[in-house]
């Protein structure tokens, strides 16, 4: 597939991820844009676009997570991957506490850091969505 994501495809990949951002959790129909289908090893890094390799996410955590798949964190500066919806648990990675996403391993870290998980904007969003029961 070059280019866009075939409808067909695009629905299959949302159905799975029953219509939530794989990364953050925040349902499609909370948000104001559609969900786009995700590259989690980007095309620019040989990714290929098999549904192993395709996940939903909303704008904005697909916005900040680009074409990464990995970034250096402190203090040492070692190279540790981004959370991978289709190899791994989100609930291994991730804790949420009053709208906050707090990680649980250094993958959790890379990918709260990378995709600004944690912005105030974001939380206070969680943390409404939490108050009317559509959160996680």
């Amino acid at each position: 597939m070059s280019g866009r994501v075939p409808e067909k495809v695009r629905e299959a990949v949302a159905s799975r991820a029953n219509h939530r951002c794989e990364y953050c959790l925040v349902h499609e129909d909370d948000m104001v844009f559609p969900y786009q289908v995700d590259h989690i090893i980007s095309k620019k890094h040989m990714g290929n676009s098999e549904m192993t390799n395709l996940a939903l996410a909303c704008s904005v955590c697909n916005q900040f997570k680009g074409t990464n798949v990995a970034t250096y964190l402190p203090p040492d500066g070692t190279l540790t991957p981004l959370f991978n919806p289709r190899t791994q648990k989100w609930d291994a990675h991730f804790s949420v506490f009053d709208g906050e996403i707090f990680p649980k391993s250094e993958i959790g870290m890379a990918t709260v850091q990378v995709l600004n998980l944690n912005d105030r904007d974001r939380v206070t969003l969680r943390r409404l969505l939490m108050l009317s029961k559509r959160y996680p």
